[in-house]
């Protein structure tokens, strides 16, 4: 995966209307919590092995258990065939916190570091945007600014 030059914005409104719909929404919602993040748009072989977009938001370093840690995203938003993913690469208390928060999140499919929704009204965005603003606070500004 690396980072594209398309504007996140163009890539939601090329979406049809149900999905920038859902994606506008999360977008905002994620932006809110983390204003000074950078958000940019990921393309390429996800680690499993599939083509994803994905809008990144924040700079982190991702530790990996094999190899060299890489360059990633605190925050990621995905279209996928028949959900959305929410990617939060936040850790508190050797937990990431999509798991920390899965009871409050509503129906979510949870993953290490991923969680997974159908529509909106599948997920409670209150206890989300608690979420994002906690792996916002926890974790060191962007490097670059």
């Amino acid at each position: 995966m690396e980072i594209v030059d398309i504007d996140p914005s163009d890539y939601i409104n090329s979406l049809d209307d149900a999905d920038r719909t859902i994606m506008l929404a999360v977008d905002e919602l994620i932006t809110d919590a983390m204003p000074n993040r950078r958000r940019v748009l990921w393309r390429g072989v996800f680690w499993g092995g599939t083509e994803q977009t994905i809008i990144g938001y924040g700079d982190i370093r991702q530790p990996r258990p094999r190899g060299e840690d890489v360059e990633w995203f605190l925050v990621g938003l995905a279209k996928q065939k028949q959900h959305y993913s929410l990617y939060v690469n936040a850790v508190a208390d050797g937990a990431y916190l999509g798991q920390q928060y899965a009871d409050r999140l509503g129906k979510v499919k949870v993953g290490a570091a991923s969680l997974g929704f159908r529509d909106l009204e599948a997920i409670d965005l209150d206890v989300l945007a608690e979420l994002l603003t906690e792996a916002d606070s926890i974790t060191p500004p962007d490097p670059a600014g």
